[in-house]
């Protein structure tokens, strides 16, 4: 069966921008929904909606996949899902490795989409030696003395980092030394790489900062719009920085 160490995804080859590659991931689980149901085709209207995108934008995308649909009928799901999965290199199988199994480590091995999706989750990884040999979905903890021969084994190249923030940088390093070029980091920190290695970063605390954000504006509006009171007019240049610069939060 293909590795990821051997065969790589023809997206940057072909050109596609980054802004479409992160939106691809959208449209497939939209199209698989629609797969699952036996819908056979879906116009980019109704595919932009279930995507969370408008359809010109939609319709942008595809056009550097070279699909663009036929009038009247729209777009084939099934020929999507498989032409979406083969940009993404999903037609392939990837080992993936996840070092740090506390809870997240732990949730995350459990999670089933893993295999559907083209991953395999090849090894579980920890520092800690009392969770040696324990099994987490099944698969039995190793410890991290083995990482590289364990990367090297399988044939890794995608690693998963679930450690607190203080360990995440030296256990990228070890990845990074040991042939891994691309990193699911969701330790809370800023890991830096060499040139050559991706990095992704998930952080939940960012992202429920944000959510805040938007319920303090909402509350503030409806605050507002229930008062009988005028507004103030706003003077010219607030919201920004000395240099006319807008404020760095904004909506997202």
């Amino acid at each position: 069966m293909a590795t990821g160490r051997t065969h790589r995804p023809a997206t940057r080859s072909r050109g596609i921008p980054e802004a479409t590659v992160a939106r691809l991931p959208l449209y497939l689980r939209a199209l698989t929904a629609l797969s699952e149901r036996s819908v056979p085709t879906v116009s980019s209207e109704e595919l932009a909606a279930a995507a969370g995108v408008n359809s010109a934008k939609l319709r942008k995308d595809f056009s550097y996949l070279g699909s663009y649909g036929t009038r009247g009928v729209g777009y084939d799901v099934e020929y999507l899902v498989y032409q979406i999965s083969r940009e993404l290199g999903l037609t392939q199988d990837w080992p993936v490795v996840i070092v740090g199994i506390g809870n997240l480590g732990a949730a995350l091995a459990n999670y089933g989409g893993f295999a559907s999706r083209g991953f395999r989750v090849a090894a579980l990884i920890d520092a800690d030696p009392q969770m040696a040999g324990k099994p987490v979905a099944g698969i039995p903890v190793q410890h991290s003395d083995e990482l590289e021969a364990i990367i090297r084994d399988n044939g890794v190249s995608i690693g998963v980092i679930a450690t607190p923030a203080g360990a995440a940088q030296p256990v990228c390093d070890r990845l990074v030394a040991a042939g891994v070029t691309s990193i699911l980091n969701f330790a809370p920190t800023v890991l830096t790489v060499p040139d050559g290695v991706d990095v992704r970063k998930v952080d939940l605390s960012i992202e429920l900062q944000i959510l805040a954000f938007h319920e303090q504006r909402k509350a503030g509006e409806e605050s507002a719009s229930g008062s009988a009171a005028p507004a103030a007019a706003e003077e010219p240049g607030a919201g920004q920085g000395p240099d006319g610069d807008v404020s760095a939060v904004m909506p997202a």
